[in-house]
């Protein structure tokens, strides 16, 4: 039982110590509202701290970057109805994913004109974002170089770390639960094994004596 309460308290420290860093380091940044549009934009510079530095580093982006390109993401976005692609009204009305959002697409503040879900053409005015550059409309390209892109992947991880900080809380104060059960048992053991000799004495002493004859 005491190797049992020992190994159950480092497990609720260890759980409790990943929670706070979850939270921690998801603390900041979230999508900005675009005027007009259903999805958001998102933007690197509103991240900080040790989490946005690890996806922004060349060599973990190379790996990211890559992930997305070969799942397909984007090229699951296209949607046609009754065989006529969506209009760019109906492009506006969707609801994109932050990933969908920051690597499929331009950024809104380009102005670039819309010509499908993965496709668009640059408006030739000058804007003040680096990411304006970096998009091209080559489906092996798009935005996967920009720091939209990055900030797509900062969002979604933060949206899936409190999902999961979430279910561990739950795990935990069941955890706690079960331990100061644990340890109401153990301590129930202990002083029933220290009331025993005392008992045990008092039985002796109270058994009347056999008289031999």
């Amino acid at each position: 039982m005491w190797a049992y309460l020992f190994v159950m308290f480092f497990i609720i420290a260890a759980l409790i110590g990943f929670i706070i860093f979850a939270y921690a380091v998801t603390d900041k940044g979230s999508g900005r509202r675009v005027p007009n549009r259903a999805y958001s934009d998102y933007y690197l510079q509103d991240y900080s701290g040790w989490l946005k530095e690890r996806v922004a580093s060349d060599s973990y982006w190379r790996k990211i970057g890559s992930c997305i390109r070969d799942s397909k993401v984007c090229g699951k976005m296209g949607r046609t109805i009754n065989g006529v692609p969506e209009t760019v009204d109906m492009f506006y009305n969707r609801k994109l994913s932050p990933i969908e959002s920051g690597c499929c697409k331009p950024p809104t503040e380009c102005g670039f004109t819309y010509q499908n879900e993965t496709v668009w053409t640059p408006s030739g005015g000058v804007v003040y974002n680096t990411d304006c550059n970096s998009w091209n409309s080559d489906q092996e390209q798009l935005c996967y170089s920009c720091n939209s892109c990055k900030a797509g992947v900062l969002a979604s991880l933060r949206k899936s770390w409190r999902k999961v900080s979430v279910i561990n809380i739950i795990i935990l104060i069941i955890l706690v639960i079960v331990y100061v059960i644990g340890c109401a048992a153990f301590r129930n053991n202990r002083r029933i094994d220290n009331d025993e000799p005392y008992g045990e004495a008092r039985m002796t002493k109270s058994q009347p004596s056999r008289i031999q004859l």
